[in-house]
């Protein structure tokens, strides 16, 4: 990660920005601004505005546009603003106004790949064999048992 920007309290649901997030995630810059100029969608503007700051950012630290991708990018809900609803019968509903935190980190090409190595090499985990029990059925072990116990007790009479 060479930089970041986050934009917090935006007045737009996190589900929404998610989807167009999930287009641009692990492209390079120059791709992912040529995606959200073609998207439409509300959320493209905002994080429009994230993605040119992450850049900026990164531009200060000595980087080029051209050596950049968006190694992260997420949003987070914020909170959510509670409005009410006139309905019938005298009362009132609810409507849940969300906003959203957008969160963007650049990385280099670069290191790219040795990124994405460490995090492969986390998710892989050694595979152990699983045992395999019956589920145990409580009623059938207690009608079991009542049985047993109806079959003694008439058996002593």
């Amino acid at each position: 990660m060479i930089s970041t920007a986050k934009a917090r309290y935006i007045r737009i649901s996190p589900f929404k920005v998610r989807d167009v997030l999930r287009l641009i995630k692990g492209k390079s810059v120059d791709e992912a601004k040529g995606l959200l100029r073609h998207t439409n969608k509300r959320a493209t503007v905002y994080i429009h505005k994230v993605l040119k700051s992450a850049v900026s950012n990164a531009e200060n630290k000595g980087a080029k546009i051209e050596e950049l991708y968006i190694s992260k990018a997420f949003a987070d809900g914020g909170p959510v603003l509670m409005r009410y609803k006139a309905a019938p019968f005298g009362r009132a509903t609810s409507i849940r106004r969300r906003t959203a935190h957008i969160v963007i980190e650049l990385g280099l090409e670069k290191d790219r790949g040795t990124l994405e190595k460490k995090a492969a090499a986390k998710k892989e985990k050694p595979k152990t064999a699983k045992k395999t029990t019956k589920p145990v059925n409580k009623k059938s072990k207690t009608v079991k048992t009542a049985r047993k116990t109806i079959k003694k007790t008439k058996k002593g009479k």
